[in-house]
Protein backbone atom coordinates (compact mmCIF):
# COMPACT_ATOMS: atom_id res chain seq x y z
CA UNK A 1 0.00 0.00 0.00
CA UNK A 2 3.04 2.23 -0.09
CA UNK A 3 3.84 5.04 2.30
CA UNK A 4 1.02 7.44 1.42
CA UNK A 5 -1.00 8.86 4.31
CA UNK A 6 -4.23 6.85 4.00
CA UNK A 7 -6.24 9.81 5.23
CA UNK A 8 -5.26 12.04 2.35
CA UNK A 9 -5.74 11.83 -1.38
CA UNK A 10 -2.94 9.73 -2.90
CA UNK A 11 -0.73 11.48 -5.41
CA UNK A 12 -0.89 8.53 -7.80
CA UNK A 13 -3.11 5.47 -7.97
CA UNK A 14 -2.44 2.00 -9.22
CA UNK A 15 -4.93 0.93 -11.86
CA UNK A 16 -4.44 -2.82 -12.32
CA UNK A 17 -5.85 -4.88 -9.43
CA UNK A 18 -3.96 -7.93 -8.19
CA UNK A 19 -5.13 -11.23 -9.63
CA UNK A 20 -6.00 -12.69 -6.22
CA UNK A 21 -6.91 -11.38 -2.78
CA UNK A 22 -7.66 -13.02 0.55
CA UNK A 23 -10.82 -11.95 2.38
CA UNK A 24 -10.45 -11.23 6.10
CA UNK A 25 -14.10 -11.51 7.09
CA UNK A 26 -14.01 -9.97 10.63
CA UNK A 27 -15.97 -11.28 13.61
CA UNK A 28 -19.08 -9.13 13.13
CA UNK A 29 -19.40 -10.10 9.47
CA UNK A 30 -18.77 -13.74 10.29
CA UNK A 31 -21.14 -14.08 13.24
CA UNK A 32 -23.77 -11.33 12.95
CA UNK A 33 -23.87 -9.54 9.60
CA UNK A 34 -22.47 -11.57 6.67
CA UNK A 35 -23.80 -9.17 4.03
CA UNK A 36 -20.76 -6.87 3.90
CA UNK A 37 -18.32 -9.74 3.44
CA UNK A 38 -20.43 -11.21 0.64
CA UNK A 39 -20.60 -7.80 -1.01
CA UNK A 40 -16.80 -7.45 -0.86
CA UNK A 41 -16.49 -10.74 -2.73
CA UNK A 42 -18.94 -9.62 -5.43
CA UNK A 43 -17.24 -6.26 -5.94
CA UNK A 44 -13.73 -7.73 -6.07
CA UNK A 45 -14.90 -10.38 -8.55
CA UNK A 46 -16.41 -7.60 -10.68
CA UNK A 47 -12.92 -6.08 -10.68
CA UNK A 48 -11.52 -9.36 -12.01
CA UNK A 49 -9.97 -10.40 -8.69
CA UNK A 50 -10.13 -14.02 -7.56
CA UNK A 51 -11.15 -13.99 -3.89
CA UNK A 52 -9.89 -16.61 -1.48
CA UNK A 53 -11.29 -17.11 2.02
CA UNK A 54 -8.84 -18.83 4.40
CA UNK A 55 -10.84 -21.21 6.56
CA UNK A 56 -8.40 -21.00 9.48
CA UNK A 57 -8.90 -17.26 10.03
CA UNK A 58 -10.13 -16.04 13.41
CA UNK A 59 -10.37 -12.73 15.27
CA UNK A 60 -7.61 -10.16 14.77
CA UNK A 61 -7.41 -9.61 18.55
CA UNK A 62 -9.00 -6.17 18.76
CA UNK A 63 -11.75 -7.02 21.31
CA UNK A 64 -9.24 -8.69 23.61
CA UNK A 65 -6.85 -5.73 23.37
CA UNK A 66 -9.63 -3.19 23.97
CA UNK A 67 -10.76 -5.19 27.02
CA UNK A 68 -7.27 -5.04 28.53
CA UNK A 69 -5.96 -8.49 27.61
CA UNK A 70 -2.80 -7.92 25.54
CA UNK A 71 -1.50 -11.48 25.93
CA UNK A 72 -4.65 -12.95 24.46
CA UNK A 73 -4.62 -10.32 21.72
CA UNK A 74 -0.98 -11.14 20.97
CA UNK A 75 -1.81 -14.82 20.44
CA UNK A 76 -4.60 -13.91 18.01
CA UNK A 77 -2.35 -11.52 16.10
CA UNK A 78 0.29 -14.22 15.71
CA UNK A 79 -2.36 -16.63 14.44
CA UNK A 80 -3.67 -14.00 11.98
CA UNK A 81 -0.19 -13.38 10.61
CA UNK A 82 0.34 -17.09 10.09
CA UNK A 83 -2.97 -17.58 8.30
CA UNK A 84 -2.64 -14.66 5.88
CA UNK A 85 1.12 -14.67 5.25
CA UNK A 86 0.84 -16.74 2.02
CA UNK A 87 -1.49 -14.24 0.32
CA UNK A 88 -0.45 -11.35 -1.90
CA UNK A 89 -3.22 -9.00 -0.73
CA UNK A 90 -5.73 -9.02 2.13
CA UNK A 91 -9.03 -7.09 2.03
CA UNK A 92 -11.46 -6.63 4.93
CA UNK A 93 -14.90 -5.00 5.22
CA UNK A 94 -14.01 -3.73 8.71
CA UNK A 95 -12.22 -0.42 9.04
CA UNK A 96 -11.61 -1.06 12.73
CA UNK A 97 -9.98 -4.44 12.06
CA UNK A 98 -7.75 -2.87 9.43
CA UNK A 99 -6.82 -0.18 11.96
CA UNK A 100 -6.02 -2.82 14.56
CA UNK A 101 -3.64 -4.59 12.22
CA UNK A 102 -1.91 -1.48 10.90
CA UNK A 103 -1.55 0.19 14.28
CA UNK A 104 -1.08 -2.59 16.82
CA UNK A 105 0.65 -5.58 15.21
CA UNK A 106 4.12 -4.13 15.71
CA UNK A 107 3.16 -3.04 19.23
CA UNK A 108 2.14 -6.55 20.20
CA UNK A 109 4.64 -8.81 18.44
CA UNK A 110 8.21 -8.59 17.22
CA UNK A 111 7.12 -8.72 13.60
CA UNK A 112 9.48 -10.01 10.94
CA UNK A 113 10.02 -8.01 7.73
CA UNK A 114 7.68 -10.43 5.95
CA UNK A 115 4.98 -9.91 8.58
CA UNK A 116 5.35 -6.13 8.38
CA UNK A 117 4.99 -6.38 4.60
CA UNK A 118 1.81 -8.44 5.06
CA UNK A 119 0.28 -5.70 7.20
CA UNK A 120 1.22 -3.11 4.57
CA UNK A 121 -0.65 -5.05 1.89
CA UNK A 122 -3.79 -5.38 4.03
CA UNK A 123 -6.55 -3.06 2.81
CA UNK A 124 -9.82 -1.86 4.22
CA UNK A 125 -12.39 -2.39 1.43
CA UNK A 126 -12.68 1.22 0.24
CA UNK A 127 -8.90 1.61 0.22
CA UNK A 128 -8.69 -1.32 -2.17
CA UNK A 129 -11.48 -0.08 -4.44
CA UNK A 130 -10.10 3.47 -4.44
CA UNK A 131 -6.67 2.15 -5.46
CA UNK A 132 -7.68 -0.50 -7.99
CA UNK A 133 -11.37 -0.05 -8.88
CA UNK A 134 -11.29 2.89 -11.28
CA UNK A 135 -12.61 0.59 -14.02
CA UNK A 136 -15.80 -0.27 -12.17
CA UNK A 137 -19.02 1.09 -13.64
CA UNK A 138 -21.19 2.26 -10.76
CA UNK A 139 -24.68 3.76 -10.86
CA UNK A 140 -27.24 4.17 -8.08
CA UNK A 141 -29.86 6.85 -7.52
CA UNK A 142 -29.75 7.53 -3.79
CA UNK A 143 -28.95 10.15 -1.18
CA UNK A 144 -26.64 8.96 1.59
CA UNK A 145 -24.76 10.28 4.58
CA UNK A 146 -21.51 8.79 5.83
CA UNK A 147 -20.43 7.89 9.38
CA UNK A 148 -16.68 7.89 10.05
CA UNK A 149 -15.95 5.14 12.56
CA UNK A 150 -13.50 6.00 15.31
CA UNK A 151 -10.85 3.38 14.57
CA UNK A 152 -10.93 3.86 10.82
CA UNK A 153 -10.82 7.66 10.96
CA UNK A 154 -8.50 8.15 13.92
CA UNK A 155 -6.33 5.04 14.14
CA UNK A 156 -6.12 4.05 10.48
CA UNK A 157 -6.30 7.72 9.49
CA UNK A 158 -8.66 6.91 6.62
CA UNK A 159 -11.31 9.41 5.63
CA UNK A 160 -10.60 9.93 1.94
CA UNK A 161 -11.15 6.48 0.40
CA UNK A 162 -14.82 5.97 1.33
CA UNK A 163 -15.72 9.39 0.00
CA UNK A 164 -13.69 8.80 -3.14
CA UNK A 165 -15.55 5.55 -3.77
CA UNK A 166 -18.95 7.13 -3.09
CA UNK A 167 -18.05 9.96 -5.46
CA UNK A 168 -17.54 7.46 -8.29
CA UNK A 169 -21.16 6.26 -8.12
CA UNK A 170 -23.20 7.95 -10.81
CA UNK A 171 -26.50 9.28 -9.46
CA UNK A 172 -25.44 9.09 -5.80
CA UNK A 173 -25.54 12.21 -3.63
CA UNK A 174 -23.50 12.37 -0.42
CA UNK A 175 -24.76 14.78 2.24
CA UNK A 176 -22.33 15.13 5.13
CA UNK A 177 -23.95 15.02 8.57
CA UNK A 178 -22.93 17.32 11.43
CA UNK A 179 -20.04 15.88 13.46
CA UNK A 180 -19.60 12.94 11.09
CA UNK A 181 -16.52 11.79 13.04
CA UNK A 182 -18.25 11.72 16.43
CA UNK A 183 -18.38 8.23 17.97
CA UNK A 184 -21.65 6.34 17.51
CA UNK A 185 -21.34 4.74 20.96
CA UNK A 186 -20.55 1.18 19.89
CA UNK A 187 -16.88 0.86 20.78
CA UNK A 188 -17.04 -2.93 21.05
CA UNK A 189 -17.06 -3.81 24.75
CA UNK A 190 -17.81 -0.16 25.60
CA UNK A 191 -21.43 -0.66 24.54
CA UNK A 192 -21.76 -3.59 26.93
CA UNK A 193 -19.99 -1.93 29.86
CA UNK A 194 -21.65 1.47 29.56
CA UNK A 195 -25.02 0.88 27.87
CA UNK A 196 -26.66 4.14 28.97
CA UNK A 197 -23.80 6.24 27.59
CA UNK A 198 -23.63 4.08 24.46
CA UNK A 199 -27.35 4.52 23.73
CA UNK A 200 -27.17 8.28 24.27
CA UNK A 201 -24.27 8.53 21.82
CA UNK A 202 -26.17 6.45 19.26
CA UNK A 203 -29.16 8.76 19.61
CA UNK A 204 -26.95 11.78 18.93
CA UNK A 205 -25.46 10.14 15.86
CA UNK A 206 -28.88 9.10 14.53
CA UNK A 207 -30.16 12.63 15.09
CA UNK A 208 -27.25 14.07 13.14
CA UNK A 209 -27.92 11.66 10.30
CA UNK A 210 -31.62 12.53 10.27
CA UNK A 211 -30.81 16.22 9.70
CA UNK A 212 -29.44 15.33 6.26
CA UNK A 213 -32.71 13.64 5.17
CA UNK A 214 -30.56 10.96 3.54
CA UNK A 215 -32.14 7.66 2.58
CA UNK A 216 -29.22 5.63 3.90
CA UNK A 217 -26.70 5.97 6.71
CA UNK A 218 -23.53 4.42 5.33
CA UNK A 219 -20.31 3.35 7.04
CA UNK A 220 -17.34 1.04 6.54
CA UNK A 221 -17.61 -0.67 9.93
CA UNK A 222 -20.14 -3.47 10.46
CA UNK A 223 -20.03 -2.99 14.24
CA UNK A 224 -21.10 0.65 14.07
CA UNK A 225 -23.88 -0.20 11.65
CA UNK A 226 -25.15 -3.07 13.81
CA UNK A 227 -25.26 -0.74 16.80
CA UNK A 228 -26.95 2.14 14.98
CA UNK A 229 -29.54 0.00 13.19
CA UNK A 230 -30.46 -1.78 16.42
CA UNK A 231 -30.89 1.51 18.25
CA UNK A 232 -32.87 3.00 15.38
CA UNK A 233 -35.29 0.09 15.45
CA UNK A 234 -35.59 0.14 19.25
CA UNK A 235 -36.35 3.88 19.28
CA UNK A 236 -38.82 3.76 16.40
CA UNK A 237 -36.65 5.72 13.95
CA UNK A 238 -36.96 5.15 10.22
CA UNK A 239 -33.18 5.19 9.70
CA UNK A 240 -31.78 2.56 7.34
CA UNK A 241 -28.09 1.68 7.53
CA UNK A 242 -25.96 0.17 4.77
CA UNK A 243 -22.38 -1.01 4.66
CA UNK A 244 -20.45 0.76 1.94
CA UNK A 245 -19.46 -2.57 0.33
CA UNK A 246 -23.14 -3.47 -0.05
CA UNK A 247 -23.85 -0.04 -1.49
CA UNK A 248 -21.07 -0.43 -4.07
CA UNK A 249 -22.30 -3.94 -4.90
CA UNK A 250 -25.82 -2.59 -5.42
CA UNK A 251 -24.39 0.11 -7.70
CA UNK A 252 -22.49 -2.28 -9.97
CA UNK A 253 -23.32 -1.99 -13.64
CA UNK A 254 -22.62 -5.56 -14.57
CA UNK A 255 -20.17 -5.99 -17.43
CA UNK A 256 -17.96 -8.88 -18.36
CA UNK A 257 -14.40 -8.44 -17.13
CA UNK A 258 -11.81 -9.50 -19.75
CA UNK A 259 -9.81 -12.54 -18.70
Amino acid sequence: MGTEDPGSEPGTQETQPPRTAALFISCVSDLVAPGPARAVVEVLEAMGVEVRVPSAQTCCGQPALNAGHPDEARALVRHWLGVFEPYDVVVTPSGSCAAMLHHHVERLVDATPAEKALVERTYEFTQFVAAFGAGLRLRLGATVTYHDSCHMARTLGERWSPREVLGRIEGLRLVEMPDCETCCGFGGTFAAKFPEVSVAMADTKLGNAAVTEAELLVSADPGCLMHLQSRAQASGRSTHTRHIAELVRDALVRTQVPA
